[in-house]
């Protein structure tokens, strides 16, 4: 017998890719094979597939991923056939067929920032935050470009750069974040690999208070971009095609700028304590001042400041100042208070740019009646 490629005639069996022939049939071609004994096989086959899931159990090739196989992995298959001449067993095997796993580029642009960004007119270097993925199966550069002139919305930001985030912290930090200079520092992204980028505008003068304005960035693949579908010859990673995928190699995301719009307003309140446990206002008594700032709208408040005289005939009680609940320190350091050192014989809580509507803060503080 003879063991050939083919299709099947009258007077072959297919087995696998293989058929088995007649002697007396000429093949095109008779592909090397190995004849063992029926032990030998039945031995052979055990040992084969325990060597198969040791491999399947410790390969990091049969690790789940989420966007494939890797580009350039070799996938390996050969058939094998065996039967029976009388009473001996003979097996052969085929040629090797290897495919190699071309490379797929997609990816994927997101808005990061949980809300709209609250701007105020003639604000500058403000940060959207976006986030780029490589949803692809191989290492894949990327260009960048962003727009701020978009229909839909109230006003034009005015797009200055784009910064990549150096430190990976989420957060735009002037002097160590790089600026992004297409085609020199172009990110460069693994299978699944991110990367933050920030989009920094200036927001422009004469605009109102809750009108939106849009900034979008894009990211296309340096490989190539087109509809889903489209080969690139011999453009994938390790020489591979690259095909693109559902993104068409590019994609982007907008985000929102809002003018902020806030009422600030405070309510103080005493509550005092004589020293025979009662509440009149008699000397020696304990007064507790609360002040209670409540910011309404959308958007951030800048430069608040909170301040409030000791009373004139009162002594202020030396580390009672406290916002809601936390002890601030009397001297002017790191907290947001302090005691006569910012304003002699005053009180100031310095909120800066901190407080984003709609909050409420509360501050107290002791003096006792001279």
């Amino acid at each position: 017998m003879t063991i050939r490629h083919g299709k099947s005639d009258e007077n072959s069996v297919v087995t696998g890719r293989y058929r088995v022939m007649p002697d007396n049939r000429q093949s095109d071609k008779e592909p090397a094979f190995n004849h063992h004994s029926g032990l030998e096989e039945t031995l052979r086959r055990c040992f084969s597939a325990i060597a198969l899931m040791v491999l399947i159990v410790l390969s990091p090739m049969y690790h789940t991923l989420a966007i494939g196989t890797q580009a350039g992995t070799e996938i390996n298959n050969q058939a094998t056939v065996t039967y029976a001449v009388d009473t001996v067993v003979v097996s052969g095997v085929s040629n090797v067929v290897t495919t190699t796993v071309a490379e797929i580029i997609n990816v994927v642009v997101v808005w990061l920032d949980a809300a709209d960004i609250a701007v105020y007119p003639g604000d500058t270097d403000q940060a959207l935050t976006f986030q780029m993925t490589n949803t692809g199966n191989g290492n894949e550069d990327y260009s960048l470009s962003a727009t701020s002139a978009l229909a839909g919305d109230d006003f034009d930001p005015i797009l200055k750069d784009l910064y990549l985030d150096r430190n990976a912290d989420g957060l735009y930090s002037p002097g160590i974040d790089d600026q992004y200079i297409p085609g020199a520092n172009d990110p460069t992204l693994a299978p699944d690999e991110s990367a933050i980028v920030f989009a920094l505008n200036d927001i422009p003068s004469g605009i109102s208070g809750m009108e939106l304005g849009n900034s979008q960035l894009l990211a296309l693949s340096n490989t190539g971009v087109g509809p889903p579908g489209t080969i690139i010859t011999d453009a994938g990673e390790g020489g591979t095609d690259a095909v693109i995928g559902n993104s068409g190699g590019y994609a982007g995301h907008i985000g929102t700028y809002v003018v902020s719009d806030v009422i600030v307003t405070i309510a103080k309140f005493a509550n005092t304590i004589d020293p025979y446990g009662g509440s009149n206002p008699m000397t020696g008594a304990v007064v507790t001042y609360s002040l209670v700032v409540s910011v309404s709208g959308i958007g951030k408040v800048k430069e608040l400041m909170i301040t409030d005289p000791i009373p004139v005939n009162t002594s202020y009680n030396v580390g009672t100042l406290f916002l809601n609940n936390i002890g601030l320190t009397d001297a002017k350091d790191t907290d947001a208070g302090d005691v006569s050192i910012t304003t002699p014989n005053t009180m100031t809580v310095d909120f800066g740019d901190s407080l984003i509507a709609p909050t409420v803060q509360t501050i107290t503080f002791d003096v006792t009646i001279n």
